[in-house]
């Protein structure tokens, strides 16, 4: 079959791909990817052998007004355009869309076309880009049943997709590459894939109190690197990783990190504590808190909501959830984990059968 994927802007709306592309390669299909030339996506699925990567136009969704709004939906509609002349000449059995800007042109071109769509999202409340594809769309997949219930006839609970990579991390390899060592415990600090200032200030405001305890790997984010903490004993900072990932998970012993349903999940998988400091409602919709508190509830992980963040209140934190590192680790033991790639590439296959 020709399967397409798409899905942009950020890492949570690319990097889930990882763990389905490689199943679609090994029972012999053909992949493609509609990206933009520019965005995350282009670095991290250009780079996967086997997989024929488009590039499309596409406009940012914003939920305040704004002057580019109507540039980026003239953006929007030429990447309309352009999907559907590649889906012209490609002729695929399905699309999927992982969400995001990016994916809204090609699932409305999908439905232009006759080829059924599917989306998945990956937080409780829908994004803005699932939501307005949702109509072209024959299902969304969901990460939590809530969301699936919420969808009504459309709704398809599967779980979130964890990449397979994740599971064969190794702490010693972690601890070479970042310079680690065992006389104290690691901690990774990361603000998702575009790094988060609130974190990166409160973080480095304390690395002389925080490394006397632990060792820190921070990933900043894209143009968040200073030389000036380079020299700092027992502190390693990077704008993104990749392949190292997953080495990097294997060596922390606890996690400072966002809420995106994305990381936590796979934090979950892992069974990593964690504090996590959600995007705040008001620079957002709020979906980052209710996963936070979702997690917190159910013992995964303790919350500091940004507005309470400071250098003291983050320090307090990270040693409390150090402190209790055992019970939630036991917490998410007696949690079910399954892996939802299996589930997604199932109904993949279930709607480009029925085409």
């Amino acid at each position: 079959m020709k399967i397409i994927l798409t899905g942009g802007g950020t890492a949570g709306h690319v990097t889930p791909h990882l763990s389905i592309i490689p199943k679609l390669l090994k029972d012999g299909h053909e992949v493609h990817y509609f990206g933009t030339e520019n965005g995350m996506e282009a670095g991290i699925i250009g780079e996967v052998q086997g997989v024929s990567y488009h590039t499309i136009s596409a406009g940012k969704l914003r939920r305040y007004h704004d002057w580019k709004n109507v540039t980026d939906i003239l953006r929007a509609l030429k990447g309309v355009r352009e999907s559907r002349k590649l889906i012209r000449e490609i002729d695929p059995d399905v699309v999927f869309s992982k969400g995001g800007y990016v994916g809204l042109p090609v699932v409305v071109a999908a439905k232009e076309m006759g080829v059924p769509a599917l989306i998945h999202e990956s937080d409780m409340t829908s994004g803005l880009a699932n939501r307005l594809s949702k109509p072209f769309a024959k299902a969304m997949l969901t990460t939590f049943p809530e969301t699936a219930k919420a969808c009504g006839s459309k709704g398809v609970y599967v779980g979130a997709p964890i990449r397979e990579e994740l599971f064969h991390g190794d702490r010693a390899r972690g601890l070479k590459i970042f310079g680690f060592n065992e006389s104290k415990p690691i901690l990774l600090a990361m603000g998702g894939s575009s790094g988060a200032q609130a974190i990166n200030r409160a973080l480095r405001g304390i690395l002389e109190e925080l490394t006397q305890s632990f060792q820190v790997l921070h990933i900043c984010g894209r143009g968040n690197l200073f030389d000036i903490y380079e020299r700092t004993p027992g502190y390693w900072q990077t704008e993104y990783l990749n392949e190292e990932m997953a080495d990097a998970l294997a060596c922390a012993d606890i996690v400072v990190s966002r809420a995106g349903s994305n990381s936590i999940c796979e934090l979950l998988a892992l069974r990593k504590p964690a504090l996590l400091i959600p995007y705040p409602t008001e620079a957002s919709r709020g979906d980052q808190e209710v996963n936070a508190a979702s997690f917190e509830r159910r013992g995964f992980a303790r919350v500091l909501e940004q507005k309470d963040l400071t250098g003291e209140t983050l320090m307090e934190k990270i040693v409390e959830v150090y402190h209790d590192r055992g019970e939630m680790i036991e917490c998410m033991r007696r949690e079910p984990i399954e892996n939802a790639a299996d589930r997604i590439v199932e109904q993949i296959y279930k709607y480009a059968k029925k085409r």
